[in-house]
C-alpha cells in the first residue's frame, strides 16, 4: 500500500493528462497563458495506463481521477479511460474538468468506463465568466454540464470559486441553479496555486463567510460527519435534504490528517500535496527500462514522505513553483 509515516494511505489518484488548457482564469493563470510543457516531456498514453495500472493492481488505487490543465484536450482521452476501466479491479473514475468540448465527448466517455465528473463553473453570467476567464465559452459549459447528465456522468459535481467583489454574490443564484438540474455543488477557498503568486489570504472568500451567504437563503444542517471519511468536502443537507452542498475550506478548514489523495503531474512525477514543494520522477526510471515491480518501490517510497499537512499558516510556508495547471487537481 502506497502508506506514509503518518498512517495515511493513498487510495485516490490523480492523474494530470496535459498542462495546457483553453481557459484563462485568473486564479491560475495570466491572460497570455504559460510556457506549456514540450510533448516529449508528457507522459504518453502507453505510460499514462502502466502507472496507474500499477497503481490500481500493486498499491491500492481504488479511485483514479483524470484531470489537467484541461484533460478533454488530450485526443486519447477516451482509449484512456477504457484502457483504465478494464483494470482488474476496476477503480472508480471520474473526470475534474471546464466542460468545454463535453457536449460533444460525453457519450463517448460514459461508454469507455468514465462513471462521473467534476466541473469548474464559477458564475451563471456570461459576461463575468467572460472575465474571469478571458474566454467567452460559458454556453459551452452549460451544454457541456447537461451533455454529461444525460450520458448519465452522475452525481454531476460543480467546483466554484468565489472571489471577493466579483462574483461572491452568486453564491445563492448558483446553488438554486445546481439544486434546479440535479447536480451537486461545492465552494472552494480560493488556494496558492496561480501562477502569478498573487493569491493573498485578505481576497479569499472563507468557508465561513460561504455559510453565511448560503445560510440566509436556506436551511444548511451539518450531513453524517462519519461518512466523510477522507473527502475535502464539508457537506450540509439542504432545507432538510436530500439534496446536498459542500465546501471545501482547503485553507482555513485544513482535512490534511485524513487525505488518501497523490498525484501524478503529466510529465510523471509524483507529488504527494497540491502544495508539495518536491517531486519524485517515475517517467525517467521507466523510459530507462525500469520494471513494474522497481517503478511500485519508487512510488511507494515517495509516498512514504508526505509530509503532515500543507503548512499554508506557517511563516515559513512557500507557494509551490508549479502552478495548478501543471500540478493536476
Amino acid at each position: 500500500m502506497l502508506r506514509d509515516s503518518f498512517g495515511r494511505v493513498a487510495t485516490d489518484l490523480r492523474v494530470s493528462l496535459t498542462d495546457k488548457c483553453n481557459l484563462r482564469c485568473t486564479y491560475c493563470m495570466p491572460p497570455e497563458g504559460l510556457d506549456w510543457l514540450p510533448n516529449a516531456q508528457l507522459l504518453t498514453a502507453d505510460e499514462i495506463v502502466r502507472l496507474v495500472a500499477i497503481g490500481v493492481e500493486r498499491l491500492g488505487i481504488t479511485e483514479v481521477r483524470y484531470t489537467g490543465g484541461e484533460p478533454l484536450l488530450r485526443r486519447e482521452l477516451p482509449d484512456i479511460v477504457a484502457r483504465t476501466a478494464a483494470l482488474e479491479p476496476k477503480p472508480q473514475l471520474s473526470l475534474t474538468t471546464n466542460a468545454i468540448g463535453l457536449a460533444r465527448l460525453a457519450p463517448a466517455l460514459a461508454e469507455a468506463g468514465l462513471d462521473r465528473v467534476n466541473v469548474s463553473l464559477d458564475t451563471l453570467d456570461r459576461d463575468t465568466f467572460q472575465r474571469l476567464s478571458h474566454r467567452d465559452r460559458h454556453a459551452d459549459v452549460i451544454a457541456g454540464l447537461a451533455a454529461a447528465d444525460e450520458a448519465g456522468l452522475r452525481p454531476v459535481k460543480i467546483n466554484t470559486v468565489l472571489m471577493r467583489g466579483l462574483n461572491d454574490h452568486e453564491a445563492v443564484p448558483l446553488l438554486r441553479f445546481c439544486l434546479d438540474k440535479g447536480y451537486e455543488l461545492r465552494f472552494i477557498e480560493q488556494m496558492p496555486l496561480d501562477a502569478q503568486h498573487g493569491w493573498s489570504r485578505e481576497n479569499m472568500v472563507t468557508a465561513d463567510e460561504i455559510l453565511g451567504l448560503l445560510s440566509g437563503a436556506f436551511d444548511l444542517t451539518v450531513d453524517d460527519v462519519e461518512e466523510r471519511g477522507s473527502a475535502p468536502a464539508e457537506r450540509f443537507l439542504v432545507d432538510g435534504g436530500p439534496a446536498r452542498v459542500g465546501v471545501i475550506g482547503s485553507v482555513t478548514r485544513p482535512f490534511c490528517g485524513a487525505c488518501d489523495r497523490v498525484r501524478l503531474t503529466a510529465d510523471g512525477q509524483v507529488r504527494n500535496c497540491l502544495f508539495a514543494t518536491e517531486e519524485s520522477d517515475l517517467k525517467t526510471p521507466m523510459r530507462a527500462g525500469a520494471s513494474d515491480d522497481e517503478l511500485a518501490e519508487r512510488w511507494i517510497a515517495a509516498v512514504a514522505r508526505k509530509r503532515p499537512g500543507h503548512g499554508i499558516d506557517d511563516p515559513s510556508f512557500l507557494q509551490p513553483a508549479r502552478p495548478m495547471s501543471a500540478i493536476g487537481g
